[in-house]
């Protein structure tokens, strides 16, 4: 049986060959955060074990010092601007970037607005 997780990562290497797939631990919150809004128990317990088996499937990335720098700076730097961005995404864009990924995301705008990212369309 293919996992939800599976459909996206065969689509994913469907589009774009043989790739390295990587989540921060933003995602996983995000995630969390999502499952816990669940309007049933039922609901709620499939999503958690979801990303339970996520987590052990894909690797999660936290958010370092190093990280924790450049979010701060990009963000200062395009509050100047007054380009808000939401932290989540910053955060989640920003590991990527650091770590040499792209991000795969339906939510393209949002991404689009850090600078260095290459985000592509999910």
């Amino acid at each position: 049986m293919t996992t939800p997780f599976g459909k996206f990562s065969n689509k994913l290497k469907a589009a774009h060959g043989q790739i390295d797939i990587a989540l921060s631990v933003v995602t996983i919150a995000e995630l969390v955060h999502g499952a816990c809004r669940a309007n049933d128990d039922e609901r709620k317990r499939r999503r958690l074990a979801f990303i339970e088996q996520l987590c052990s499937d894909v690797p999660v990335h936290p958010i370092t010092v190093e990280i924790a720098r450049r979010i701060g700076r990009i963000e200062g730097e395009q509050a100047r601007q007054e380009n808000t961005i939401a932290f989540e995404d910053l955060a989640i864009g920003v590991t990527a970037l650091y770590l040499g990924f792209d991000v795969a995301t339906i939510n393209v705008r949002h991404f689009q607005r850090i600078p260095g990212l290459n985000v592509i369309r999910f």
